[in-house]
């Protein structure tokens, strides 16, 4: 068997990274606890979607169109996720100024 030619592998390699390139965004997630709140928001997570379709508002954020929610991991958990880091900061901190805990990875 012959060997691959190494300028093939190079130009598939040079190929992937500019497209990962192009391609790619960072994305940012939270994980937030309802374990420090003293008086939970009921259904978060419909509040959460309904922001991100623009039904609901929050005061001082703009909506973020690409919010991800996931689905709770444990009992009074879960994981929202975006590009769009600036809105995400200020909703963590909205959700901390109600009690809740939070951790992200910026």
């Amino acid at each position: 068997m012959s060997k691959p030619c190494k300028k093939r592998v190079v130009m598939a390699k040079e190929v992937a990274q500019r497209w990962l390139q192009s391609h790619a965004t960072p994305e940012y997630r939270v994980t937030v606890y309802e374990a420090g709140s003293s008086k939970p928001i009921r259904n978060i997570n419909n509040l959460l979607r309904s922001f991100r379709d623009g039904k609901a508002r929050i005061s001082g954020i703009a909506p973020i169109t690409d919010l991800g929610i996931g689905k709770e991991e444990n009992a009074g958990s879960l994981t929202i996720w975006s590009s769009n880091h600036a809105e995400l900061v200020k909703l963590d901190k909205w959700l901390s100024d109600r009690g809740y805990l939070t951790t992200g990875i910026w």
